[in-house]
């Protein structure tokens, strides 16, 4: 298990070692102590915070985290603990690979259940999150597969993060300013993103910014 904040962790070891069926055999408090730990301890699940920051331009945060250790170690299942509400992000982060998605303003008992699911290749995810993916669904089947944006609005979302204006981008991408305000509310309605700052934290996430 890892997580930056120690109550985090002290909470969730006395609640796995009162799991007579759970064992914690590591703990780490940030993203690079993770690696170096899962690279000697064999486990089942990773149960692990989501934002864990750490200087350097080689920290191992976010989606990055959960890509690194499905790719290095594919039969953990991966349990992610997060107060994200971002429903791009939450998409992304069941699109990278996570098994469980728990939130943390929801009751900690529930960790286990989805440590459960997690080892059974089964997913799990908190009612509340389950309940804000379905709302951004709307008349769609929820899927936890990030929906994917043309290149033309890549283009477009990755310049607004970096500070551009519509008419700015325009001018840089040779388009009318309409097309791109369209190709930028498009993209937003694709995430599931409803305001600017939901937009600049997906691209921070998705390390495109």
């Amino acid at each position: 298990m890892a997580d930056d904040h120690p109550f985090v962790l002290l909470g969730m070891k006395a609640l796995f070692h009162a799991d007579k069926g759970l064992t914690v055999v590591g703990e780490a408090p940030n993203a690079s102590t993770l690696l170096a730990v899962l690279a000697k301890t064999p486990c089942d699940v990773l149960v692990t915070d989501f934002a864990m920051p750490e200087p350097g331009p080689d920290a191992h945060d976010g989606l990055r985290l959960i890509r690194t250790v499905r790719q290095e170690w594919r039969d953990i299942g991966i349990v992610v603990l997060t107060s994200v509400s971002n429903v791009a992000i939450l998409r992304s982060i069941l699109n990278a690979g996570a098994m469980g998605l728990v939130n943390k303003a929801e009751p900690i008992e529930l960790v286990p259940t989805a440590v459960r699911h997690a080892s059974m290749a089964r997913r799990y995810v908190s009612a509340s999150f389950v309940a804000a993916l379905a709302e951004a669904g709307k008349e769609r089947e929820f899927s936890p597969e990030a929906p994917r944006l043309s290149p033309r609005e890549v283009e477009v979302v990755k310049l607004f993060a970096k500070g551009r204006s519509i008419t700015e981008i325009a001018k840089e991408l040779q388009r009318d300013v309409r097309t791109i305000s369209r190709q930028k509310r498009d993209a937003m309605h694709k995430l599931g993103v409803r305001n600017d700052p939901g937009l600049f934290a997906f691209v921070r996430a998705q390390g495109l910014g």
